[in-house]
C-alpha cells in the first residue's frame, strides 16, 4: 500500500470494492484467516468463505453503498473508520475497527453501528 496513510488506503480499497459489489477484489484485501465480527448481524464471519458470505449477504443483498466519513488511528496497524451506510435497509452510521498485518492485509474488522 502506498500513500501517506496505509490504513486509509486499505479502508478506501475496501469501500471501493464493496461499493462495486466486487467480492473477489474485497477478498483480496483480507488475510486467508481474517475475521469480521459484526454484532449488529449477530454473527462472526471467519476466513474467506465467511467474509464472502458477509459481503454477499449484507452488501450485495441490501445494495449497500458505503461512504467514508473519518478515520482515527488506534495504534500500529489499527484504526477506527467511521462510515455512512445506505441501502435497502435504510441508513446507518457504522464503525469499522480495522486491523492490518505488516503487508497491509486486513486481519480483522470489528464492525458496529453507532
Amino acid at each position: 500500500m502506498t500513500g501517506h496513510n496505509p490504513l486509509r488506503a486499505v479502508a478506501d480499497a475496501f469501500i471501493a470494492a464493496a461499493n462495486a459489489f466486487d467480492v473477489e477484489a474485497a477478498l483480496g484485501l483480507f488475510t486467508p484467516d481474517a475475521v469480521i465480527d459484526d454484532p449488529s448481524t449477530g454473527h462472526r464471519f471467519e476466513a474467506h468463505a465467511g467474509i464472502r458470505d458477509y459481503l454477499e449477504r449484507y452488501f450485495l443483498g441490501y445494495r449497500t453503498v458505503t461512504r467514508f466519513l473519518s478515520i482515527k488511528r488506534l495504534g500500529e496497524g489499527r484504526a477506527r473508520v467511521r462510515v455512512d451506510f445506505s441501502g435497502d435497509f435504510g441508513h446507518e452510521i457504522g464503525l469499522l475497527a480495522l486491523s492490518v498485518d505488516a503487508n497491509g492485509l486486513i486481519v480483522r474488522i470489528d464492525a458496529d453501528l453507532e
